[in-house]
């Protein structure tokens, strides 16, 4: 059975979130993750008007200042966009058992066998499409494809609201059309190492035998890129067990360097996390990290305590010291991710804590936002964090 991917990416997430709810935000650029003079800020996302000025995710604020003055700027509702998100994924599960939701913003569908169900491939990505414009007023794009891989490349290719479908045989001949700056994974520095060896187009790779990219490049690096034009059918994404484990990452358009903006991309994804063991009614004592570089070394690093992750910020902590304990500090970072693995039912019973330095009340504060965010999504409530100067 031939396998069918889709990956969907929300469209400038964040921004178009904020352009919904603020009709007034429409068709001018906006810019999510700080106000002029957020001293540290960084960009979480530019809605497409301000891209057109160079502004792109995870750009220190006050560069996005400089190259777009006159942009809007909001420090973000993250709780709102989770769940904006949400609603989006409730879609998702409606055509497939088996949905890898990746980050806040993105998800595969595995549609492998559901074609009786529902239709081909590319019927089901229009429906989705439309459901998702119908029921939150966003858009999607789409990349359909029989390898992981080549779906998240085609969902990047016609952005916004586009709709990418590379047929089974000819994943080979897409990659071979892509400059090498499409290749997702290689990062501006490979850009740069291929250019210096001559290598100017994703062909010159494809010619290149795996041994000669090795010695060129390195292990990691010389073996993604061997298989990256060729399908690389043997990567996949997310990979977290169903009832087993909760995770969520995020890939960067560049490289992090600075350690505040890779904190402020922890917490993101640490309260994503917490949000979703919340609505699924899980607890988990087992924090795990993922990490992987420009060159595309991942690295994993992972802790169980004998006390369960109490909130976001319990959750965030223990991410900041794997992440201390893992980190090369100088080499850029293309992704982040955070889980919780060997789930527990929330109402399981569990050893209280002999001092307890405020955490209950923490998870209490976070399970009573998120039941009042539920009733009246218009709340905007944030964690201190991500609005700190």
């Amino acid at each position: 059975m031939k396998s069918v991917f889709l990956h969907v990416d929300l469209d400038a997430f964040f921004a178009s979130v904020e352009q919904l709810e603020h009709p007034e935000y429409r068709g001018k650029p906006v810019i999510v993750g700080g106000l002029p003079g957020d001293r540290r800020a960084v960009v979480s996302t530019a809605s497409y008007e301000a891209r057109k000025f160079g502004v792109h995710s995870a750009m220190p604020l006050v560069k996005a200042v400089a190259l777009c003055p006159d942009a809007i700027f909001v420090r973000g509702n993250y709780h709102r966009y989770q769940e904006k998100s949400q609603a989006v994924m409730d879609i998702f599960s409606e055509y497939s058992p088996d949905v890898i939701q990746i980050s806040v913003d993105e998800a595969f569908i595995d549609l492998t066998g559901t074609e009786r169900l529902f239709g081909k491939a590319e019927d089901v990505a229009k429906r989705i499409k439309d459901e998702v414009r119908e029921k939150t007023g966003l858009t999607v794009s789409v990349g359909i494809a029989s390898t992981m891989y080549i779906a998240k490349i085609g969902s990047g290719m016609n952005k916004p609201d586009g709709l990418t479908i590379v047929p089974e045989g000819k994943e080979i001949e897409f990659m071979l059309s892509l400059p090498l700056e499409k290749v997702w994974g290689v990062g501006g520095k490979t850009l740069s190492r291929l250019l210096n060896a001559g290598i100017r187009t994703t062909r010159d790779i494809y010619c290149k035998s795996e041994s000669l990219l090795i010695s060129l490049f390195g292990d990691s690096t010389g073996r993604f890129l061997y298989e990256a034009v060729r399908g690389n059918s043997g990567l996949t994404f997310g990979g977290e067990a169903k009832n087993h484990s909760i995770s969520s990452e995020t890939t960067f358009d560049f490289d992090l360097v600075e350690r505040y903006a890779i904190d402020t991309a922890l917490m993101e994804l640490s309260i994503n996390v917490v949000f979703r063991m919340m609505r699924e009614k899980v607890r988990s004592r087992t924090v795990a990290l993922k990490i992987r570089y420009e060159d595309f070394t991942t690295v994993s690093i992972q802790s169980t305590q004998d006390r369960v992750v109490m909130n976001a910020d319990d959750l965030f902590a223990r991410c900041q010291a794997l992440f201390t304990k893992k980190w090369e500090s100088g080499r850029g970072i293309r992704l982040l991710g955070v889980g919780c693995e060997n789930m527990e039912d929330q109402s399981s019973p569990i050893q209280k804590e002999l001092f307890d330095f405020g955490e209950e009340k923490k998870a209490r504060v976070e399970e009573a936002i998120y039941k009042m965010k539920n009733k009246n999504p218009g709340l905007e409530v944030t964690k201190a964090r991500l609005l700190k100067k």
